[in-house]
């Protein structure tokens, strides 16, 4: 396994990560611990959850996977040597059941955090984020920006760092960072630390992947300049760029599946890129997941990759890809296939 520093705080984090969002829904509490004990058996020291995991959220579930988590780290005696991270829910759409609608102000992240703990069964987590923007902004899909002169902006982000800045000193929260977050975003929490004394943010964690590579446009500047490590989730762009959903197939079992919300990779415009990645990774004889996730772990700007998986099978494949290495001949030909389609799935 191969380690990356997580921003200023001082801690390493593996390359890889494991997500944890099917656990509770599409996975059992066996098999999200038998997922745990092979990764960390292959060096992983990196779990991430959310509040609302499992995917697609809603109020009987919601909180299922840090109770799967909970009962495999109870007991346990190498809590240290693991980097734990969770999120909690900002304002949106359809969440009216999770605290009367989530907001980023104190007495909501209070509340979520304590039930995170709670179900995580741990005294603290290492890395504490915020699942998206409290106000209105491009997240999810949407590339530009549109501004909405009816919105308020939401919690103000100093208001938010002051309550995080009282869960760190309660010995709750060890770092901060934030996820689906846009340049102006990232450098106004950086400014609230600078100026106000207030936490500083390590991380962000934003979807990034060869068929959405928007990330590189303003906010990897923001990453690289200002030490705020990428978590990259999504980088299959939820298991499209295996090629397993071309020409319409629907394998039996698998999330897109199952759930017909999940649309953000699977666009009629999306397909002739999948398709032109997937013949590039199989002219090289390379497993076409494995070379989508070793494109991920190659950029500088990335901190650890986000891997999530149903099976143990499908979980070692995805660690597998830390040691597949790209040749400069891969690398032109993916840059020639960007060139062509962009990212057809911001």
């Amino acid at each position: 396994m191969q380690f990356r520093p997580l921003g200023r705080t001082g801690l390493n984090v593996s390359l890889i990560c494991l997500g944890t969002m099917t656990w509770g829904r599409q996975n059992s509490e066996a098999d999200a611990h038998a997922q745990l004990d092979y990764a960390l058996e292959r060096g992983i020291n990196f779990i991430d959850a959310a509040e609302m995991y499992p995917v697609p959220p809603g109020k009987e579930t919601h909180g299922r996977t840090e109770e799967c988590i909970g009962t495999w780290l109870k007991g346990r005696k190498d809590r240290d040597k693991i980097i734990l991270a969770t999120k909690a829910a900002a304002r949106g759409r359809d969440f009216e059941w999770l605290r009367g609608g989530p907001r980023l102000d104190a007495k909501n992240i209070n509340q979520a955090l304590d039930g995170s703990l709670k179900r995580l069964q741990t005294d603290y987590v290492d890395l504490y984020q915020l699942h998206w923007p409290d106000r209105r902004t491009n997240t999810f899909g949407q590339l530009g920006y549109k501004h909405d002169a009816n919105d308020n902006g939401g919690v103000p982000i100093e208001e938010t760092l002051e309550a995080l800045q009282g869960a760190i000193k309660a010995g709750k929260v060890r770092h901060i960072g934030t996820s689906n977050e846009t340049p102006w975003g990232q450098m106004k929490f950086l400014r609230a630390a600078e100026t106000k004394g207030l936490p500083r943010i390590a991380s962000i964690q934003n979807a990034y992947n060869l068929l959405n590579r928007s990330f590189e446009i303003g906010n990897a500047e923001v990453t690289m300049r200002e030490q705020v490590g990428l978590l990259a989730y999504s980088p299959l762009a939820m298991a499209t760029l295996t090629g397993k959903y071309l020409n319409g197939a629907k394998p039996e079992g698998a999330r897109l599946s199952l759930f017909t919300r999940f649309q953000r990779y699977t666009g009629a415009h999306a397909q002739p890129a999948i398709a032109a990645y997937v013949e590039l990774a199989k002219k090289h004889g390379i497993d076409p997941g494995q070379m989508a996730l070793a494109f991920v772990n190659s950029r500088d700007f990335v901190t650890s990759t986000i891997i999530g998986a149903t099976s143990v099978a499908q979980l070692k494949s995805n660690i597998d890809s830390i040691d597949v290495k790209l040749s400069d001949e891969v690398l032109n030909g993916i840059e020639d296939i960007y060139k062509r389609t962009g990212s057809p799935c911001p």
